[in-house]
């Protein structure tokens, strides 16, 4: 290759980032760059965990998101725990001459008290006749339920009345004309003068995507209704997460999926911190909690066990953030931090102790008996330099250690740049700027120290007038960063992940996100759509490369060999992006492969890119920005490819069978 590219240097290997300082995406000619893969050599095995999620509770990600509940403050409890109260979404069916609700702290379930008490005034015949189809209470969902016609839906409540019982349960249109789906609980009052679970299938025969759930009677009495659920049947391996959302994260092949914050996790306030032994257990017992950060009320239908459930069904490992006793505007200190270190001991107990112990058997109860694969944990999330953070991590960290040696402890303390003054596994790092710095930080870890901890990148993101609402600028910047990331990854980076990762288009609280979705929709940004571009990284091989000296400060690639376990075939992937406002030309030669390495078919080339910088996709074009591959027929060892403007180009070239051993 030397004597057909002499300016060829070997002392650039690995990656190519010519980033910084050097106008990137400023109007350049068009150029040609040689690009040589060195696919003889062993490379570097990238880590197995290398890219992943974070999921945190934001912009009603969950609530009303990914766990597929469509009835909200299904326990009344939202409006706290002092009656009466505010039972808001849920609303009257009638007029006050008609029905009467109000709280009261009559419930069964001792850790949430609260019940919703309903008088129907009227009767189904004398003077204050009920009207036509009754009256009562209904809830409209997070902004609408999706009923879809044909599905089925699983309906629980708890029910009690001094009387008799005539009460319709329906799906109904936002305006409470149609009916899509119906039963009656009709019970004498021996039968219902305690607390009595009901429990029912509707399917529905019509579609509506801003639907609402409605109980109703035309029956005079009293009737106190809690803990009303409406699920879907489908949903996502039968675990209750929204069967499109949780698909969109599936498709990503994640290593590992980061949780449940985030600035969820420590709250403003300590008491509105998540509680995970509070979100576990029957989900009728769950008190639920005030998220003050992102200021609104979840259930905790999603809780502890949900997560790790989810990273199960997923087949990916869990990384659980945890309170250290610190929120944004108080602290415990850490000579009183002991009863916050039980309760994090308590909780890897719960998730990974022997079904017999005191908390392994709790998990066991719900349906696990086998313990979950938690094997990573963070001790808070953006806490360093607090006054308490040092102290309180050294705590949790020996007492962590001690009862679990093999677990792996994330600090906040950002080590990248100076060595941490305290002991860890991986420090964290995260990164919200502008999509040309982004861009030229892809040299960010490039003279961090080859030893001590190594780096969770565990929120990255292009933020600000670059990001609109998902831009393709975003998304490019955001591409080059990871090709970085990922050059870094064997003595360096370990793990890394984007933030946020959802957004409900009606409680948007971060600006961009990855997935953005309402009640019946979804769609991926182009920042969702590069991580497609990672995700056979992880575990892969990060091959040599080399590049021309004079090459354009716009171009940033790689090369990886990596292993299909849909097909068993073997490929060479070449990334390239191009970040510039003019086309490229990669002259791609691939040296130290046998004659005939490189198959003439099953090659393809795959481009991500857009007419203008700040397109973005929506649910009007959800595919505006997506990933376009096209077939190779003629690939082998040297080629031309074009780089579009701004883009992403993605080359997966397939080994012939016959020759792995060769390599």
């Amino acid at each position: 290759m030397e004597e057909k590219h002499g300016i060829l240097k070997h002392l650039i290997t690995f990656v190519v980032m010519w980033c910084a300082g050097l106008g990137v995406g400023a109007q350049q000619e068009d150029q040609t760059v040689f690009f040589n893969v060195e696919a003889g050599q062993p490379g570097r095995q990238i880590p197995s965990t290398l890219f992943g999620l974070f999921f945190e509770e934001i912009n009603h990600a969950g609530a009303g998101g990914l766990w597929a509940e469509l009835v909200s403050n299904r326990g009344f409890e939202a409006g706290g725990p002092n009656t009466p109260s505010n039972i808001d979404p849920w609303s009257p069916i009638g007029d006050e001459g008609s029905v009467l609700l109000v709280t009261d702290r009559s419930s069964l379930f001792d850790r949430n008290k609260v019940a919703l008490r309903m008088e129907i005034l009227c009767d189904s015949e004398g003077p204050n006749q009920c009207p036509a189809g009754g009256v009562g209470v209904y809830n409209p969902g997070y902004w609408g339920m999706n009923i879809e016609e044909g599905e089925s839906y699983h309906i629980v409540l708890w029910v009690r009345s001094t009387g008799s019982v005539n009460l319709s349960i329906s799906f109904t249109s936002s305006d409470g004309l149609q009916i899509l789906a119906a039963s009656n609980i009709i019970a004498s009052s021996s039968e219902i003068q305690d607390w009595t679970k009901k429990e029912f299938i509707l399917k529905a025969t019509a579609t509506d995507h801003s639907a609402r759930l409605s109980l109703t009677s035309s029956n005079k009495g009293i009737v106190w209704l809690d803990q009303v659920s409406a699920m879907p049947v489908n949903t996502f391996k039968g675990h209750g997460c929204r069967k499109g959302l949780a698909t969109m994260l599936a498709d990503l092949k994640p290593a590992f999926i980061r949780f449940p914050g985030g600035c969820f996790v420590e709250g403003s306030w300590l008491r509105n911190a998540f509680p995970w032994s509070q979100s576990i257990g029957p989900w009728e017992e769950r008190p639920g909690h005030f998220g003050d950060v992102w200021d609104y009320w979840t259930d905790d239908g999603l809780g502890f066990y949900e997560f790790l459930q989810l990273a199960e069904d997923l087949n990916t490992l869990p990384i659980w953030v945890f309170n250290n006793g610190i929120s944004h505007n108080d602290e415990v200190s850490t000579s009183t931090i002991l009863p916050f270190i039980q309760d994090i001991l308590n909780g890897i107990e719960f998730a990974r102790g022997p079904s017999n112990s005191t908390w392994g058997s709790v998990r066991a109860a719900m349906g696990h008996p086998d313990p979950f694969n938690l094997k990573y944990v963070a001790i808070g999330n953006e806490d360093c330099g607090k006054p308490y953070y040092r102290g309180n991590y050294i705590k949790f960290y020996y007492a962590i250690k001690t009862a679990y040696p093999d677990i792996q402890i994330i600090s906040n303390c950002d080590g990248s740049s100076k060595s941490l003054d305290h002991p860890a596994d991986l420090y964290d790092y995260h990164i919200y700027t502008s999509a040309s710095n982004i861009f030229s930080m892809a040299h960010s870890f490039d003279n961090t120290a080859r030893s001590g901890p190594k780096a969770f990148v565990s929120e990255y993101a292009v933020t600000g007038n670059d990001a609109g609402h998902g831009s393709l600028l975003a998304a490019i910047g955001e591409a080059g960063f990871l090709i970085g990331l990922e050059t870094n990854s064997s003595d360096v980076v370990e793990m890394a992940s984007y933030a946020p990762l959802f957004v409900n288009t009606n409680n948007r609280r971060w600006n961009p996100d990855a997935i953005v979705f309402d009640s019946w929709q979804q769609y991926g940004t182009p920042s969702y759509w590069v991580q497609h571009f990672f995700r056979e990284s992880s575990g892969a091989v990060l091959l040599p490369v080399i590049i021309q000296e004079n090459a354009t400060s716009a171009l940033i690639a790689s090369a990886i060999r990596w292993n299909s376990l849909e097909n068993g075939e073997d490929y060479i992937r070449v990334k390239a992006v191009n970040f510039g406002s003019s086309l490229l030309t990669l002259d791609i030669s691939i040296s130290g492969l046998p004659v005939g390495s490189i198959s003439s078919s099953g090659s393809k080339i795959t481009v991500l890119t857009s007419d203008n910088l700040m397109d973005e996709n929506s649910f009007d074009k959800p595919e505006k920005i997506v990933p376009r591959a096209t077939e190779i027929g003629n690939s082998g060892t040297d080629m031309n490819i074009s780089l579009p403007p701004h883009s992403v180009t993605v080359l997966d070239l397939r080994l012939d069978h016959a020759m792995h051993s060769a390599i």
